[in-house]
């Protein structure tokens, strides 16, 4: 009996999020919040308590979190992220001070002690790379000028995750600051001994799991995933960081094979996460920190709209690129609670999660609404600056490398290898072509003068597997 009521509860689940999904494809939207709100409903305090399927849903959402990571590993070749780190450090460090410091400042404030205030300065830092590619891949960006500043400043994200995610659990564990810098040490020589593999020997890691049979492959890749993110919890350094370094290990047409099986069980379990992380808060909870979800929102959409006008306009794109580069890294989701969900089980503070639950609600539907307004916003700002009657592309759309002027009819940028979205973790698997600049370009806003970026190559450059 026990059975079929587990077997009832989970076919309800799946069912109700597939529904779910289909709306938020209808209106074009992540499915994130409605998976948040999902859970909210069917969980602690919600209309209808689901209990007999926890024990499952438990597994599976942790599953999710690392098939979500692995995925995204699968993206990057470890000569990508070396090159990555090297170019888009100045952006980074000004994205991490920028969008960090609200959180942390927030659960100082409430007197929540300092291990919290690490967890929700991870909260309100790092950007939705699930849901920024679909905005990206939605709304047609992939071949601008700004998607290689976009996807640099994603890359470094992922990159201070890795050294983040070991200090924080170490943190939580109560482990003090020698624990933490022991966990960051081993998480640094895991990185360095992964990425030497990859970089070294990456054909004997792909000769090890390859295999004619897509059933085989399935079965070797997933479980090799599972093996070294267990054992990466084990070592304190973080499931999803372990699953990270696997996915950069794999390159190749085999990356490209493993992302296409994989991609539907990542978006199953990625979807149980995320509702997992619903039935364990209670709605009951929200009310209370609504009003500090609402500021921090606020303060993350200027933080991020202020990195990624930076980060354009370091590349030489004008006034239109560099509000769609912000716009595009509004969105949180899936690492947000994922730190909060660490934050929650370890006991720091029981608002942590209702708190990152109402400020990513707020974010995953705000992001991808403010990424439709930066257009019009362009537009409006440059009629204001001359009323004269001008056409209404930018020269951002502009061929990379060709000069034109600030509001010249434009196109994509020709070469530019264009990316797809998938699923709820969703990630770019190509980008546009990039440049480098000169300091020259940002006149371009309010003069109407030539775009003086040169085309010459791009930090964080993220090449399409084949």
């Amino acid at each position: 009996m026990h059975t079929a009521v587990q077997l009832i509860e989970l076919g309800a689940i799946l069912l109700g999020l597939g529904l779910l999904g289909a709306v938020s494809t209808r209106f074009s939207i992540s499915p994130i919040p409605f998976y948040l709100l999902a859970g909210l409903a069917f969980g602690s305090g919600g209309i209808l308590p689901l209990g007999a399927s926890e024990d499952f849903v438990s597994i599976g959402a942790e599953v999710g979190v690392i098939l979500l990571l692995f995925t995204l590993g699968l993206e990057y070749t470890a000569d990508e992220l070396v090159g990555t780190l090297r170019t888009s450090a100045p952006i980074g460090l000004l994205d991490l001070v920028l969008n960090a410091a609200p959180g942390v400042a927030v659960a100082l404030m409430l007197g929540w002690g300092p291990v919290a205030a690490v967890a929700m300065g991870g909260v309100t830092y790092v950007t939705s790379s699930g849901i920024t590619a679909k905005v990206i891949g939605d709304l047609g960006w992939l071949g601008n000028r700004e998607t290689p500043a976009v996807l640099s400043v994603l890359v470094f994200e992922d990159l201070a995750m890795a050294a983040y995610l070991p200090i924080l659990t170490a943190l939580l564990a109560g482990a003090g600051l020698i624990g933490g810098a022991t966990a960051l040490g081993i998480a640094a020589i895991t990185i360095a001994v992964i990425l030497y593999v990859a970089l070294r020997h990456g054909n004997m890691v792909e000769r090890f799991v390859a295999s004619p049979s897509e059933e085989v492959l399935l079965l070797k890749v997933l479980g090799l995933t599972l093996l070294v993110a267990g054992i990466a919890q084990q070592l304190q350094v973080s499931a999803a960081v372990g699953a990270f370094l696997v996915g950069i290990a794999l390159s190749g047409p085999l990356a490209h094979t493993a992302q296409k099986i994989l991609s539907p069980l990542r978006d199953l379990f990625a979807a149980v996460f995320f509702v997992f992380f619903g039935l364990h808060t209670d709605p009951g909870d929200l009310p209370p920190v609504l009003g500090i979800a609402a500021v921090l929102a606020f303060l993350g959409l200027a933080t991020k709209l202020a990195t990624g006008w930076m980060a354009a306009r370091r590349a030489g794109v004008a006034l239109t690129g560099r509000l769609r580069a912000g716009a595009a890294l509004t969105p949180r989701g899936e690492f947000n609670i994922v730190i909060a969900g660490l934050a929650v089980s370890a006991g720091t503070s029981a608002q942590i999660g209702p708190l990152a639950a109402a400020y990513v609600l707020i974010l995953a539907i705000a992001g991808p609404l403010v990424a439709r307004t930066a257009e019009p916003l362009a537009h409006a700002i440059r009629a204001r600056r001359d009323p004269r009657p001008r056409p209404q592309s930018d020269p951002d759309d502009e061929p990379h490398g060709t000069p034109a002027p600030d509001d010249a009819p434009g196109g994509s940028a020709p070469g530019a290898t264009t990316g797809s979205t998938t699923g709820t973790g969703g990630s770019t698997n190509g980008a546009a072509g990039t440049k480098d600049t000169t300091d020259g370009a940002d006149n371009a806003d309010s003069t109407g003068s030539t775009d003086n970026a040169d085309s010459n190559g791009s930090a964080g450059h993220l090449t399409e597997r084949p």
